[in-house]
């Protein structure tokens, strides 16, 4: 008699379970290659999305970081999310790129794919990506308000004055294209990986 394979147990066929001692070498393989084309993405595919303000750049490796935690769950997502940007450290936007991008991304990735990992449905998706798009602008607002004066030698009413000119539209954008093209290309790209 067949039975009905629960979520929980198609997560447990890529993390750790009772009868293994850690990620799966498919995972593992897998998690390096997100990674990888995660921080091309943001090495060598950003540009400006706003006038006036070229130093906010958008790029397209949160949504690598999305697809990698809807596949493998949070845990791919959140490695994807910091070790992609360790290569900032060594750009012009140094520890201060490499901080704020890991902060945006996880505050994207970790709500979104929890959420779709209790709920593996378009709908859970949507759910996911709607609740890490709140959590992500809240974030990235905060984030700059604490990090950049620190990194950038200005003062916070300097950074606050910038919120609804510059940050505000720019954050809500980035999150709109992450959000969107995730979930136009997740479903395809789990199954071709055999999710």
């Amino acid at each position: 008699m067949a039975t009905k394979t629960s979520s929980t147990s198609r997560h447990d066929n890529h993390s750790t379970t009772a009868q293994g001692t850690g990620w799966s070498t498919k995972r593992i393989a897998i998690t390096a290659l997100f990674c990888a084309v995660a921080a091309i993405s943001t090495l060598f595919l950003e540009f400006p999305i706003l006038p006036g303000v070229p130093f906010l750049k958008y790029d397209p490796s949160a949504i690598v970081a999305l697809i990698a935690g809807f596949a493998f769950g949070p845990g791919t997502g959140a490695v994807v999310s910091t070790v992609s940007y360790l290569p900032h450290i060594a750009t012009s936007s140094g520890i201060y790129g490499m901080i704020m991008a890991i902060i945006a991304t996880l505050s994207l990735v970790l709500p979104a794919s929890l959420i779709y990992r209790k709920n593996t449905t378009f709908k859970g998706a949507l759910i996911g990506l709607g609740v890490g798009a709140v959590v992500c602008l809240a974030c990235c607002i905060l984030a700059n308000l604490v990090v950049t004066p620190i990194f950038l030698g200005s003062t916070v009413e300097d950074v606050a004055n910038m919120i609804v000119p510059a940050l505000l539209p720019f954050n809500v954008i980035k999150i709109a294209i992450n959000c969107i093209v995730t979930a136009l290309v997740y479903k395809p790209i789990t199954k071709a990986l055999g999710n």
